[in-house]
């Protein structure tokens, strides 16, 4: 069996490794300090890419600061408030179902939604919205178990001491917690970053070689300039796809970084505990 569970990890990790390799060493040579901070010209064949990876971290903060303060909420409400029972049963079943719902169906109701009901237009908030609802499901499936897996009888020691329901979460039960939530989290940040559909029909541009001067306004995004230097634009040099490539990994990374450092520091805070 040891061999087994072996092969399997080998199965998954050798693939990625092997994508990622192959992808560095097909961009490297193109990323440099002027393919990072330069304007694109020449229909995209030349120069950089800066206002695609600006738009980028733009999108990533917004889906960030809409999903994570709802999601988690939503999780707290599910676990501690909730009454368990078949209404809890169904919201549950729905979060999951909602979870497995193709990206493009989330770019038609942000469409829908944000940019035509509400009058966003295409924007850097209807996009933001648009991911934090494709997000959503995976943030508060993983913050609940999170949550679940505090044990009780640290909630019962909080409220023995006089603390109210809502301290007992807030100081208790959350900082236990950080570490899964922030897993999820990291998980639905990478989904959020690599999307195309919903920030096609809701945010990207093809080309705008300046960048964004409001959340109101349309931006460039990693994800759908690499589909349209990959697919629309005739003469591309493979490097800049490739290029494109390594940097979104590289985006995706810091995000992946900051968030692994804040679930270590509260897994060592819980640990000194």
């Amino acid at each position: 069996m040891f061999g087994l569970f072996t092969l399997c990890m080998l199965a998954v990790v050798i693939p990625t490794l092997l994508i990622i390799g192959f992808i560095v060493v097909k961009g490297i040579g193109t990323v440099n300090w002027s393919f990072l901070t330069e304007m694109p010209s020449m229909g995209m064949t030349e120069g950089g890419i800066f206002p695609a990876i600006v738009g980028t971290l733009y999108l990533v903060t917004g889906t960030i600061v809409f999903s994570l303060p709802l999601g988690v909420g939503a999780a707290i409400y599910l676990t501690e408030y909730a009454k368990q029972g078949r209404l809890t049963r169904i919201i549950r079943i729905a979060v999951l179902n909602l979870a497995g719902v193709p990206s493009v169906v989330y770019g038609l109701f942000g469409l829908g939604l944000f940019v035509f009901f509400l009058g966003f237009g295409s924007s850097i908030l209807a996009g933001s919205l648009t991911l934090a609802c494709l997000i959503l499901p995976i943030i508060i499936t993983t913050s609940e178990e999170a949550i679940k897996s505090v044990p009780d009888s640290y909630r019962e020691a909080s409220l023995a001491l006089g603390a109210s329901k809502w301290e007992t979460i807030a100081r208790v039960v959350l900082p236990q917690a950080i570490p899964g939530i922030m897993t999820g989290s990291v998980l639905g940040i990478g989904r959020a970053a690599g999307e195309t559909a919903p920030i096609l029909l809701t945010v990207a541009a093809f080309f705008i070689p300046r960048l964004p001067g409001s959340i109101f306004d349309q931006a460039m995004a990693l994800p759908y300039h690499l589909y349209i230097v990959s697919t629309q634009v005739p003469g591309m040099p493979e490097s800049i796809k490739y290029g494109t490539a390594l940097v979104l990994l590289g985006v995706v990374g810091v995000f992946f970084a900051i968030a692994t450092v804040i679930r270590l520091k509260f897994k060592q805070m819980n640990h000194m505990e």
